[in-house]
């Protein structure tokens, strides 16, 4: 006969349930939309993008204190917003009490964001 009931193992308190999520709890309410209290607590990697460029490694060994890399930007050209390497936003360069900050000139339409997920 099988038990479905499980006893709780050392370090366990009675009456907690250590059971994963089910798939159920996920379900997305309505079809096309994200439950967003599922989204809420989910880290993500921002950064900023200056610019990028591509050279050999014997110029990378090369490279000292006061050197200078040149980028594939032009001056003045929008900085890219990323969030996991997805370019979701582009602004430009601000200071908020000491701090470097961006305002968002252009933002990706979410619908096209959520593509990319």
């Amino acid at each position: 006969m099988n038990d479905t009931t499980a006893e709780p193992q050392d370090g366990q308190e009675a009456g907690l349930d250590s059971t994963p999520p089910s798939a159920e709890e996920f379900q997305v309410s309505q079809p096309g939309n994200i439950n967003p209290e599922v989204l809420q607590n989910i880290s993500v990697n921002l950064s900023i993008e200056v610019g990028r460029t591509n050279i050999k490694i014997k110029d990378l060994m090369r490279l000292t204190q006061g050197s200078v890399v040149e980028l594939d930007r032009i001056a003045g050209e929008p900085l890219d917003l990323l969030v996991n390497d997805t370019v979701v936003a582009q602004g430009e360069v601000v200071l908020v009490n000491d701090r470097y900050g961006i305002r968002l000139t252009r933002v990706v339409p979410s619908t096209d964001r959520l593509k990319s997920i």
